[in-house]
Formats: C-alpha cells, structure tokens, sequence
C-alpha cells in the first residue's frame, strides 16, 4: 500500500484528506514542518502533501531541507497553500521542485484527489 505523509496545520483540513485517502493508502498526519521533515526521513512516502504556512517549520524551510536528503531529492511533493500563485513566496517554493502546487482556495477536493492518483500511478 502507498504511503502518503500529509504535513498540515489546519486540523479539519487533515481530517477532511485523511478520511478521503485513508481507504486507498497509508496516510501518515503531521502539523508542522520539523515533524514533517522527520517523518519524511523516517518513513519515505510515496507522496508528500506540503502546506506552506506553519508554525515551527514553515513548508518551504521543509522542502529546501528535504531535498538535500538522498531520498528527499526526488521526493514527490504536492504542496498546498493559501498564497495565490503571483506571490513571492511561490517563487522560492517553486525553487525547491514541488511535484505540482495548489492554492487552496482554486482547486476542489475531487481534483486534488484525482492529482493524487495521477501523480502515485506514475
């Protein structure tokens, strides 16, 4: 079964994707960067789904940490986040080669949901 590390503050957020994933993959939860970067190292998943804004360890800080890890540099990361796309901090999160990055407030559950499947069938 395929593994999917969700790194997010929102607590509804985190129940809303666990119970939609959970059924289909390993859904491993975090709320913050530091933890995340841990369970990363520790658990290798097949998807990570990145928030940008949080305390500890913000998302990007996390990102830029995992990819100088051997298997963080190919790591696939969907990051999530409420900044719209012309912001800067995009600009340095796109740096750090994020599979795919969605703002929140654009993109339905279904079609996160489908990006998932997309990007773990390939």
């Amino acid at each position: 079964m395929k593994k999917i590390l969700i790194v997010e503050d929102e607590l509804a957020y985190v129940k809303l994707l666990r119970e939609q994933l959970a059924s289909t993959y390993k859904v491993i939860c975090v709320y913050d960067g530091i933890e995340g970067l841990a369970a990363a190292k520790r658990e290798h998943p097949d998807l990570i789904l990145l928030d940008v804004r949080m305390s500890g360890m913000d998302g990007m800080t996390m990102l830029k940490e995992l990819r100088k890890d051997s298997y963080g540099r190919s790591a696939k990361v969907i990051v999530l986040t409420n900044y719209e796309a012309d912001d800067k901090i995009l600009v340095q999160v796109a740096q750090d080669l994020p599979t795919y990055y969605f703002v929140k407030s654009d993109i339905e559950l279904y079609e996160l949901l489908e990006k998932i499947e997309e990007v773990l069938s390939q």
